[in-house]
């Protein structure tokens, strides 16, 4: 635990962002990750969201002391992504965990768009899709508003395939086995998604009002133990879909906080031997169809992109 006291300059601003200034070393997913975990404490006094704070306060963050300790060691800065694909109208990029793909007042730091923004000179590029800021992988970037518009139009013309890779736990069996369109033989599993006001969903067996049906397939690629290596192909694409239908089915995501298990998470450790830092879970492959020649994307018909993750676990 370390401590330290709100200075003038820092009256008002938010928690996170006062406690970066006061320790740089720590970084802001693990300081909201605390928040969660109720970890920080304003005199005394737990709190679970990045409120303001006032000159003179006390403030604790209850991380564990190696956190801290990084202060003592200079620190190499990360890149945020790394170029996979650019032609004149698109970038695809790698999108490192812990970097959040827009700004949002739970993000902290720098964040993709602005990044990729800066890096190209060019400030109407924008986002074809999203990946949450604690999964890593591919994530495709317009470089104007005519390769936005038809990118879109390949996303909801289902010309584009998504493809995740995730270490989980236990080996899953459960789902039909389906052809999928590039002929990998996959298990096709379904439920029923409540997603509530604050973003986080419920899975139900039965359909309850307001339920979105939510379809993925997967295969196994590899297991370790009591982790699998799986890959997940999403054909309804619905908020935090991977990581609360594998935790609904009794196989959460490694290091998954919100859906996973603390006591399954713990028990596995990073290759750095400390706690696992991020769900393990990256958007591994992007795979286009047949793109109408009209749509100025027709160079990625029939393309396809793959990564292998950095998985952060000790296997």
């Amino acid at each position: 635990m370390r401590s330290f006291t709100v200075s003038p300059a820092q009256n008002n601003k938010h928690v996170v962002k006062a406690s970066v200034e006061a320790f740089p070393q720590l970084a802001p997913a693990d300081l909201f990750r605390a928040l969660k975990r109720k970890d920080i404490r304003i005199d005394g006094k737990k709190i679970s969201s990045d409120i303001a704070v006032k000159e003179g306060q006390t403030v604790e963050i209850w991380l564990p002391d190696s956190l801290f300790e990084q202060e003592k060691k200079p620190q190499q800065k990360q890149a945020l992504y790394a170029k996979v694909y650019e032609s004149d109208r698109i970038i695809i990029v790698n999108k490192r965990q812990g970097v959040a793909v827009h700004p949002g007042k739970n993000t902290g730091g720098a964040d993709l768009i602005d990044q990729v923004r800066k890096d190209l000179n060019d400030p109407d590029a924008d986002l074809c899709h999203r990946i949450d800021m604690n999964t890593g992988g591919l994530v495709m970037i317009a470089k104007d508003k005519k390769a936005l518009d038809d990118a879109v139009k390949l996303f909801k013309g289902d010309l584009i395939t998504k493809r995740y890779r995730a270490l989980v736990y236990g080996v899953p069996v459960e789902g039909e086995p389906v052809i999928c369109g590039d002929d990998a033989v996959m298990k096709e599993v379904s439920c029923f998604l409540e997603k509530t006001s604050k973003g986080t969903v419920f899975i139900h067996d039965d359909r309850q009002p307001g339920d979105l049906i939510a379809t993925s397939r997967y295969r196994v690629m590899g297991t370790y133990g009591d982790i699998s290596d799986i890959e997940v192909e999403l054909v309804t694409g619905r908020t935090h879909q991977i990581r609360a239908q594998f935790a609904h089915m009794g196989h959460p995501v490694i290091g998954d906080g919100l859906y996973g298990r603390a006591k399954i998470n713990d028990s596995f450790s990073g290759k750095d031997g400390k706690k696992v830092r991020y769900q393990q879970l990256f958007a591994s492959t992007l795979i286009f169809g047949k793109i109408p020649a009209d749509n100025c994307l027709k160079e990625l018909s029939g393309r396809r992109f793959s990564l292998n993750p950095d998985f952060g676990v000790k296997l």
